[in-house]
């Protein structure tokens, strides 16, 4: 913490250079002479005053001396220049900059020049990041322009700092463009503005300053593994949210004007009506990322009270290719899995909320199946992911075009494959049942809790139990949890109340220890990176379909199902917390309690 008089006790300011952090590194112990002199000759060559010396180096990976196994990379170098100057070290997370506020601590071109980026702005103090740790002349400019606060510096990243230091002040200098041209939201979508009927000014949704907001607002979310974007109006501010690993975060707000203009452009891109703001509308883009990595996005807007809502959903092809493995889906389960949807023909269903991977285990399923001697064919609600190896058709209510509909219309196509997004009532059921006693694989979900619960909702549309028993192969329920982070992961001890839960009636073994998440640079603090699924398979075997019958008694079936060795949503979560994978609480956190368990 840096006061007034201890700004001016400073000595006069040192500007880090390539020889002198080479010197440094050398007396250090952390760089050999011959290195250095390397260093020297080959960063001759490249712009330095562009570049900060750490960064230099860094991009040559010289050997630790202190520990031969590892390079000094820039975060290295980084904790090395922090202990060296006795400053404290800071790893940004953008995440947690209100980009808004701290913009407006001081100029683009001051934070430029000074390498300097403002991370917090507090009632009694100010969080500075710099790369220059030797360099004081700036302070009292900050100090005078944040009356009564204490200025607290940290050593960052330099190539952070560059980078979020362009970012936010090129994002906040569009969102006070877009905004100073005056952008109004129509009456008809916020209902506080009702007294306002018949003044509706028109709206540039192309404006560059927008174009440049929504460019950076999908590049970030693409850097922050984020899986759904969520722009939702508010009386005076919009709030952009974006979902990691199943949990929403507050990364920025935008006045409404700017809000409305954002979705505005969006919906062009998307090809949707961007003149009807009343009711529900889907779309979808695909783009790419920095490094031209192809991208899909599902678009849905909601008319709500202050205006028009809109949730994107990113899809990443990518992720078609991931081994079950990877998914979560190993070992008996896994068998059992092939086993159901290697059959010929009958129906195979995926059930789980929304956003539990079902898209997902059913496009992989169906990446596996899709072979150059079978057709594959699929009828979505709507269509997520392009992909080239179906042939995918797209429900379309407007011109009464239905699951069923598109069932009736695909048996005539010749397939051996069909996917149908959603079973939601008795007509797409018997035309999914239909089509399994035709002799073709049908493979679906259902919204239901857990595997055997889907039995029930198929009888509570009204089919009849001795088709589901001559047709349905098989249920899989799943979940997605939160990865524990391996960087920083720890062992504690075991409660076995808690562990009691999840494994009843299993009486599986108490581990003396489990890991538990701590939080680190890499995982944001959270402890978690990533998520997996975990299963609950239910394939009807003999000794089940005798019980499915017009009073089907749900936890007899499941008694049943587990004594043949279906796996329960949480055992499946005891199993992975038992091998370091994730954590009780986030198991009992997205798996129910049976009641039978």
């Amino acid at each position: 913490m840096v006061t007034i008089q201890e700004v001016k006790d400073y000595r006069p300011d040192i500007t880090l250079n390539l020889r002198s952090v080479l010197n440094d590194l050398v007396a250090d112990g952390r760089l050999s002479t011959s290195d250095a002199e390397t260093l020297s000759l080959r960063s001759r060559t490249k712009d330095q005053l562009k570049w900060h010396p750490i960064e230099l180096i860094a991009e040559q990976g010289p050997a630790d001396q202190q520990n031969p196994a590892k390079n000094l990379d820039l975060e290295t170098l980084t904790h090395w220049l922090c202990e060296r100057a006795k400053q404290p070290y800071k790893r940004i997370d953008p995440l947690k900059v209100d980009a808004t506020v701290v913009t407006k601590v001081m100029s683009a071109e001051f934070a430029r020049r000074h390498e300097l980026l403002a991370l917090e702005v507090r009632d009694d103090e100010v969080i500075i990041a710099c790369a220059q740790p030797y360099v004081f002349g700036w302070e009292a400019t900050i100090m005078q322009s944040q009356p009564g606060k204490v200025l607290t510096r940290v050593i960052a990243n330099p190539a952070d700092v560059r980078r979020y230091t362009n970012e936010f002040y090129q994002m906040a200098k569009s969102v006070r463009k877009a905004n100073a041209q005056g952008l109004n939201t129509s009456s008809l979508s916020n209902l506080e503005q009702m007294l306002e009927l018949g003044h509706i000014d028109a709206m540039e949704a192309n404006d560059a300053h927008v174009v440049n907001i929504v460019d950076w607002l999908l590049g970030y979310a693409f850097t922050q593994r984020a899986s759904d974007i969520h722009l939702e109006p508010r009386r005076e501010k919009g709030r952009i949210r974006f979902r990691i690993d199943g949990v929403l975060h507050l990364v920025y707000e935008l006045p409404s004007s700017v809000m409305t203009a954002v979705i505005s452009r969006i919906k062009t891109l998307g090809r949707m009506d961007v003149a009807e703001k009343r009711r529900p509308q889907d779309g979808r883009l695909k783009t790419k990322t920095q490094d031209d990595h192809e991208i899909e996005l599902r678009l849905s807007t909601l008319p709500t009270a202050f205006g028009e809502k809109m949730v994107m959903r990113i899809f990443d092809p990518d992720i078609l290719l991931r081994t079950f493995e990877q998914l979560g889906l190993a070992d008996d389960d896994f068998d059992r899995w092939q086993g159901m949807v290697k059959n010929p023909s009958g129906i195979v269903l995926v059930t789980g909320p929304t956003g539990s991977g079902k898209t997902t285990t059913l496009y992989s399923s169906l990446k596996q199946l899709a072979t150059e001697d079978v057709n594959v064919c699929t009828i979505e609600d709507p269509i997520e992911m392009v992909e080239p190896s179906f042939n995918q058709m797209q429900v379309n209510s407007n011109i009464d075009l239905h699951f069923a509909d598109g069932v009736r219309a695909l048996l005539r196509q010749d397939p051996d494959i069909i996917m149908v997004g959603e079973i939601r009532d008795l007509e797409t059921a018997e035309m999914a049942i239909q089509a399994a006693l035709t002799g073709h694989l049908v493979i679906s979900t259902l919204h239901t809790n857990d595997a055997p619960l889907a039995i029930t909702r198929l009888l509570e549309l009204g089919v009849a139990p001795y088709l589901i028993k001559a047709t349905v192969l098989g249920v899989m329920a799943q979940r997605l949890v939160r990865t524990l982070c391996p960087h920083c992961k720890t062992l504690g001890d075991s409660d076995p109340d808690v562990w009691k839960t999840l494994t009843t009636p299993w009486k599986m073994k108490l581990p003396n220890k489990v890991y538990q998440p701590v939080g680190c640079l890499d995982c944001r603090e959270t402890g978690f990176i990533g998520r997996q699924g975990i299963y609950e398979l239910l394939p009807l075997t003999d000794g089940i379909k005798p019980l499915i019958n017009t009073g089907v008694d749900i936890g007899k079936l499941r008694r049943s199902a587990m004594k043949e060795g279906m796996k329960t949503l949480r055992l499946s979560g005891a199993m992975k917390v038992a091998a370091g994978m994730t954590t009780v609480a986030e198991v009992l956190r997205v798996a129910p309690f049976s009641g039978t368990e």
